[in-house]
């Protein structure tokens, strides 16, 4: 039954009570006898009706105005509720409400326990989703690492060996019992060049799928292990200097990546034979310089087909640094980053 019928119905039903108790102390202070008392309140006029008809009308129109306005109140105040309960499931926050009914207060109260404790269970199933998901990343990384390793080994023991022994072969072959046909002497060199290139190539490779992270090292143990390892095994002058400092983890982490990056692309494309890497930290800016002698490039051909240059100029503006690549052809390539160092709050104290 509609919420404004029933109040009216309630209002009606207490109005022609009301009625009846009006009409009874009509005979009770008139002293009325009840036979001839209701034909004498019948007869008794108010204008053209009868006092008890007018009674009876005024109480019942009195209790249907009462009844369709507390009909109507009650009404509104299920709307808001109901409007409330409806933003709550829908997820929406509550709104205040302008006006406070006391009534309502208790009710309102529970409806703001239930929206928190929707929003903490939000909070918890976002949290372990946000948990599960690292911990997929960290599972996925681990094993991106472990077959890296695998193929290096792999790469290492059996191609680049081969590679070396061939390249050992050819240089035997062309020292010792150089061809007498010119030709054929040219194409045995162009061979070995060949191997040589090849060498290159898969040093740059293992390179890249050496694991990049520093493994607790700092950034200056790992640019000099790194560099170290480079100056055993490839036929090329390397002048470094690298200084000792403190930036945040990303930041070193990028930074390395960088290196090995510019590297690998030096060994592959550049050659080189001398290798200048710069790493230091002045005015709050650490600047990471790698410069070659190498063939060099056109820069303009390489920006929009070079994918180890896009990476590593986000990797650069990832940590809000700088990045700026100058080639010129047959006179070397020079590669700087600049990444500002912020200081943090507990250093500025002191």
């Amino acid at each position: 039954m509609n919420t404004i019928i029933r109040h009216i119905i309630t209002a009606v039903i207490c109005s022609l009570l009301l009625a009846v108790m009006l009409i009874g102390l009509t005979f009770i202070a008139f002293s009325l006898e009840v036979p001839y008392g209701w034909s004498i309140l019948w007869q008794q006029r108010i204008g053209d009706v009868s006092y008890i008809l007018t009674t009876i009308g005024i109480v019942i129109a009195f209790g249907t105005i009462i009844g369709i306005s507390t009909g109507w109140y009650w009404k509104e105040r299920l709307y808001q509720i109901d409007r409330k309960l409806d933003d709550l499931v829908k997820g929406q926050k509550l709104a205040a409400d302008d006006e406070s009914y006391k009534e309502l207060d208790s009710i309102q109260e529970r409806m703001y326990q239930i929206q928190e404790k929707f929003r903490n269970q939000t909070e918890h199933a976002q949290r372990l989703a946000t948990e599960r998901a690292r911990e997929r990343e960290v599972s996925l990384q681990e094993i991106v690492v472990q077959e890296r390793n695998r193929l290096a080994r792999e790469l290492h023991d059996s191609v680049s060996q081969q590679l070396f022994a061939a390249s050992m072969m050819m240089s035997a072959i062309n020292e010792m019992n150089p061809p007498k046909d010119e030709k054929f002497k040219q194409q045995l060199q162009m061979v070995e060049k060949m191997i040589h290139q090849s060498q290159l190539e898969m040093r740059a490779l293992l390179l890249h799928l050496r694991p990049v992270a520093l493994k607790g090292k700092s950034l200056k143990q790992g640019v000099e292990e790194l560099l170290l390892e480079l100056t055993q095994k490839v036929p090329m002058e390397i002048d470094a200097k690298v200084e000792e400092f403190r930036v945040d983890k990303g930041v070193e982490d990028q930074l390395f990546r960088i290196l090995q990056e510019s590297l690998s692309n030096t060994l592959r494309h550049a050659k080189a034979t001398l290798l200048q890497v710069l790493l230091i930290e002045r005015d709050e800016t650490v600047i990471l310089r790698v410069e070659d002698n190498g063939i060099g490039f056109n820069l303009e051909q390489v920006k929009t087909s070079s994918y180890g240059m896009q990476n590593m100029r986000e990797r650069a503006y990832e940590v809000g640094g700088t990045f700026k690549v100058i080639s010129v052809p047959n006179e070397g390539t020079r590669l700087e980053v600049k990444v500002p160092v912020l200081l943090k709050e507990e250093e500025s104290d002191d």
